[in-house]
């Protein structure tokens, strides 16, 4: 693994674009210094921001640092979707691992990922992501329900390590192959820095997977920790009603492309159970004297209904604008020593699992689950 040649291992993608994360940026890069399992390398994906460039380049020329991180430019238009591809164009590692510039990884974050992938057919495995409150506590009317809206794990997903429709890509990692199979992310949907906080592309992209990959198997590892930086203008209500009506807008957007059933089939399952129980709760709660229970349960309200209210107007504007998305394949940007080893194990790894028993469907005792 020490072997910075060598076509194993993880390369860790973080995309960055702002210098006012600098502190960030380098946590972020220390976490994954720090892991149990040692990456194989950090991808440090610049977006359009000369001055950061720069900066980072100078801050890892060290020559025992150039290696293990490499810095680099977005190759695509603006926005974190084109960024994630130039890493994964990038990336020497059988396996890509995506981490926020904004999060710090657990030491064993990579270890549990690792596992995972023991069994050939699982192609992206995500983890749990915790939030990190500006103020030092979640403000109370914040429904754990709703904590996709900041980038973590919300309330609802089963335990343990469990299947899933697809996985957040701030805390998540695929098997290079699976690009292969399925292209990149999707550029023209997710953040650019510019418009209103949007997402779905991981959604997108897990989906056409799925497609091209009918057995591929997609999970979240609970184990799988990291701890994502929630800054004070994202625990105000302005920022969540304007999360949430943006995530109406690209839910509309993927589910226009996939089609409705697979791009909502999983909302459906979090609107009539997990939402309704939440809303339960908070008025229990309110009930008991217990502070920001009401709270939570008018910001479940009011969350799914503008959310619907974006949702609405993106199926129309989809309609009318027809996809204002797409995805390409992902040319990689390796060396041919590298293909080579890399097709060298592959037919070791084909000869291995003949003179083996295949693993039986199901004995993992993987939990169904859905992942947003």
């Amino acid at each position: 693994m020490n072997d910075r040649t060598s076509p194993h291992g993880f390369s860790v993608v973080i995309c960055v674009y702002t210098e006012e994360r600098w502190e960030d940026i380098l946590a972020a890069v220390a976490s994954v210094r720090k892991q149990s399992l040692p990456a194989l390398e950090t991808l440090l994906v610049v977006d359009h921001n000369e001055r950061l460039l720069a900066r980072l380049t100078e801050e890892y020329a060290d020559e025992r640092l150039h290696e293990e991180v490499r810095v680099l430019a977005n190759a695509g238009p603006r926005g974190l979707s084109s960024g994630r591809n130039t890493g994964i164009a990038a990336a020497r590692g059988e396996f890509v691992a995506f981490l926020d510039d904004d999060a710090v990884a657990e030491r064993d974050w990579l270890h549990h990922f690792a596992a995972a992938y023991d069994d050939p057919r699982v192609m992206a495995v995500g983890g749990r992501t915790l939030p990190a409150w500006a103020s030092g506590r979640r403000p109370a009317w914040f429904p754990e329900e709703f904590d996709w809206v900041v980038g973590c794990t919300y309330r609802g997903l089963p335990p343990g390590r469990v299947r899933v429709r697809n996985v957040l890509g701030g805390n998540a990692s695929f098997r290079r192959t699976a690009f292969d199979a399925a292209g990149g992310f999707a550029t023209g949907i997710g953040r650019d820095g510019n418009r209103r906080p949007l997402g779905g592309e991981e959604t997108e992209l897990c989906i056409r997977l799925a497609k091209a990959l009918p057995g591929a198997i997609l999970l979240i590892d609970d184990r799988a920790v990291i701890h994502h930086k929630v800054p004070a203008a994202r625990e105000r209500f302005g920022y969540f009603r304007t999360r949430v009506y943006a995530e109406g807008l690209s839910k509309a957007l993927v589910a226009q492309s996939v089609g409705a059933q697979k791009g909502l089939e999983s909302e459906r399952r979090y609107t009539t159970r997990v939402l309704p129980a939440g809303v339960l709760r908070g008025m229990g709660d309110a009930l008991r004297g217990r502070s920001g229970g009401a709270g939570r349960a008018v910001a479940i309200v009011t969350g799914v209904t503008v959310a619907a209210g974006g949702y609405a107007l993106g199926t129309l504007r989809a309609r009318r604008d027809g996809p204002t998305f797409s995805w390409e394949p992902i040319e990689r940007d390796v060396t041919e020593a590298e293909i080579t080893a890399e097709v060298e194990v592959e037919e070791t790894a084909e000869v291995e699992v003949e003179a083996g028993t295949p693993t039986e469907a199901g004995s993992t005792g993987l939990a169904e689950g859905a992942a947003r």
